[in-house]
């Protein structure tokens, strides 16, 4: 999907699952971003998605389905994981909330 100068900002996005979305929308909701061609906010289901290597510093992760997902490389640098489901995950050279790096997992909160 081409997201290019769409306005985001009213939509309901509770739950959504994306992916491969190109372009840069006009607006997002609030505490909501676009990264690796995944929509990411509050509630998202990243469930079994790659976000390799992808930059999600300062991210709002409440509630997120992040099953499965592979962080390899990721950097989660003060990101809010409040309620995420984070099982399965693939963790390796991950960037934690507080910035320590890991290949097992991290805290949820710092």
């Amino acid at each position: 999907a081409t997201l290019t100068g769409a306005d985001l900002t009213g939509t309901n996005l509770d739950a959504v699952s994306s992916g491969g979305i190109t372009g840069t929308p006009k607006a997002l909701r609030t505490d909501w971003i676009l990264r690796n061609g995944y929509l990411i906010g509050p509630g998202v289901n990243l469930s079994g998605v790659n976000l390799q290597d992808a930059d999600l510093t300062g991210a709002n992760l409440q509630r997120a389905q992040l099953e499965n997902a592979n962080l390899t490389g990721a950097d989660l640098t003060g990101a809010n994981l409040t309620g995420a489901g984070l099982t399965g995950v693939t963790w390796s050279n991950t960037t934690c909330l507080d910035g320590s790096i890991t290949n097992t997992g991290c805290a949820l909160e710092f």
